[in-house]
């Protein structure tokens, strides 16, 4: 198929929603986010994890029904990146090493400092005990510190907290939801206080050095490589040309 019609078909379906020049990228943030998740719960299999568990998350109560926040947060995640990527070129792409960044920072982390918890019994038929009880079965207690569960819902926060497009109900609506999202994983027992804690701030730093450095214009040189590759276009622009 040529990159005529590769553009052409990619128009009338993603195009749709997700700007071409953000494509790519965009399915690299969740799957790097996946990678890093899932390949630091191999490599650290058999290793020493720490309980980071202090007398303040003691206090905190388990309440199985947040766990519709827990898992809503992935519709969540998905609206936001795709609304963040529809910001424009600069924009996404400072979002998006900010993003890719933070997760490898986590990577790190993970194997630096792999971390587990203990977690309650849950008992009852009922569909949030089951649905709670699916969540410990697939999300195995590690990789806890920081929270990417936050880390992910603060940046859809962070990607549409000045954008001129999304109306201000929405941007209050993303906050609070994050701020939920953050809670959530505390009443499920996901996570502690300093990996939510560590979830928002390794986002706020990652996001300040993304838009107060030009680190971001090697990551977007790449993908815009790639974009030429698939799409044929010329999205360079001057800026990124006279660039390394």
């Amino acid at each position: 198929m040529s990159k005529l019609k590769i553009k052409q078909r990619y128009g009338k379906t993603f195009g749709l929603w997700i700007p071409e020049y953000g494509f790519f990228s965009l399915i690299a943030c969740f799957f790097i986010n996946c990678f890093v998740y899932w390949g630091t719960q191999i490599l650290m299999k058999d290793k020493y994890h720490y309980d980071l568990t202090s007398w303040l998350d003691s206090k905190i109560p388990f309440v199985k029904e947040w766990v519709i926040i827990y898992l809503g947060c992935y519709v969540f995640w998905a609206v936001n990146y795709i609304l963040t990527s529809r910001e424009g070129k600069e924009q996404w792409f400072r979002f998006a090493f900010a993003d890719i960044l933070a997760k490898l920072i986590c990577g790190i982390l993970f194997i630096v400092l792999p971390t587990t918890n203990v977690r309650p019994s849950v008992t009852g038929n009922d569909i949030f005990s089951i649905l709670m009880r699916f969540v410990y079965y697939v999300d195995m207690p590690v990789n806890l510190f920081p929270s990417l569960h936050c880390l992910m819902s603060w940046f859809c926060f962070i990607g549409i907290r000045k954008s001129k497009r999304v109306p201000l109900w929405y941007k209050f609506f993303s906050c609070g939801f994050a701020i939920l999202v953050c809670l959530s994983t505390q009443f499920t027992k996901q996570h502690y206080l300093i990996d939510a804690a560590g979830g928002i701030i390794l986002a706020e730093l990652c996001y300040f050095f993304a838009n107060h450095t030009q680190t971001y214009l090697y990551f977007m040189k790449m993908f815009i490589i790639i974009n030429q590759k698939i799409f044929g276009d010329d999205l360079y622009d001057e800026r990124t040309e006279n660039f390394g």
